[in-house]
């Protein structure tokens, strides 16, 4: 049985290499516990989906372009046959680094609503 290995990030249609250990998150509704009394019910709040992953700056690569601030589609593309599509994708948190001596690691931060998923 094959389990997840190699996930490919597409930004704004463009493929994003990226290294092992990309991290996914689905957004969605999510259960926060509210304690009362002697009891315990649940109160519900949409949680926004993030995916991170590290790519390396390559020679004649626009970093600038790659850290653009508008909104845009993401697709998570899984070896597994799973893609998840966020068609309101943006990149957040602070604005990455480039590491020098590491091959330029460059950590993306992606927020989006809940995604899209198709199953080949």
């Amino acid at each position: 049985m094959q389990t997840l290995g190699i996930v490919d990030i597409v930004w704004r249609g463009r493929t994003i290499p990226v290294e092992t250990g990309a991290k996914l998150r689905l957004g969605g509704i999510k259960n926060n516990a509210v304690t009362y009394g002697r009891g315990v019910a649940r109160a519900q709040e949409f949680q926004g989906s993030e995916v991170t992953a590290t790519t390396n700056l390559e020679k004649g690569q626009s970093l600038i372009a790659l850290l653009d601030h508008e909104e845009g589609e993401l697709q998570v593309v899984c070896d597994t046959g799973q893609t998840y599509v966020f068609e309101d994708a943006f990149l957040s948190d602070d604005r990455p680094e480039a590491t020098g001596g590491e091959g330029g690691k460059i950590e993306l931060k992606w927020t989006a609503g809940e995604p899209q998923e198709i199953i080949g």
